[in-house]
């Protein structure tokens, strides 16, 4: 289970409050009871610059990208590539990480803050990793997200292989399925690849009417 954790000393925006654009505010820190708390309240922190300088930028798109975890699509070809991989889970997370914030990455996002801020929650148990590993033992692809209780937050993924992140979504909704309850598998922002796995893009509101069921529900982890 994971560590309990102290209170937010900040105040995330209510519905409300929130404004109409995917970046809700700016400021705050990294510390975990602070990013834990910005994901009960359906928002995420993702640097951005703002007058030449990084900024922490705390997002909740105004269309949220969901997988419902009964309409992942599975293709045949991918069907086929997941024979030739092993999949494992808080195996090599720190190997994940660095592989999702490699800076050779079109857009990448992952700067040095957060992967120390995200290391920290994934030793306190709430954040956890799938590894994709090849027939050579060799990691080529996988993901890492946030849980906490029934949200499963993915933050990013990569590949080495073809297919090889989809392997890992396909694993990852199988264990959240498994543990039942109701649940959220939350991808932030709908992209044609997620789109192809069953992603939904779903209003803010209902989003955030929806958090407070699942974390009612167990961690899968």
């Amino acid at each position: 289970m994971p560590t309990p954790l102290a209170a937010s000393v900040w105040d995330f925006p209510t519905l409300e409050q929130i404004p109409k654009d995917d970046l809700v505010i700016l400021g705050a820190d990294l510390k975990p009871e602070t990013v834990i708390d910005s994901y009960k309240h359906g928002i995420f922190p993702m640097h951005i610059e703002v007058a030449g300088k990084q900024q922490i930028g705390w997002w909740s798109p105004q269309q949220r990208g969901i997988l419902p975890l009964n309409k992942i699509k599975i293709s045949k070809s991918l069907q086929k590539s997941m024979k030739k991989f092993q999949v494992t889970f808080d195996q090599a997370f720190d190997q994940v990480i660095e592989g999702c914030g490699d800076d050779k990455r079109p857009q990448g996002w992952i700067n040095k803050e957060i992967k120390i801020a995200y290391k920290k929650l994934f030793e306190l148990g709430y954040v956890h990793s799938v590894e994709v590993w090849n027939k050579n033992d060799e990691l080529v692809g996988g993901l890492y997200g946030v849980e906490v209780k029934g949200l499963f937050a993915g933050e990013s993924m990569f590949h080495k292989e073809t297919d090889a992140s989809k392997t890992a979504m396909v694993y990852l909704v199988n264990k959240l399925k498994e543990a039942g309850g109701e649940r959220i598998f939350d991808v932030q922002w709908q992209t044609p690849h997620l789109k192809s796995m069953g992603v939904i893009k779903i209003p803010r509101s209902k989003y955030l009417s929806l958090l407070p069921e699942v974390m009612k529900t167990k961690p899968a982890f």
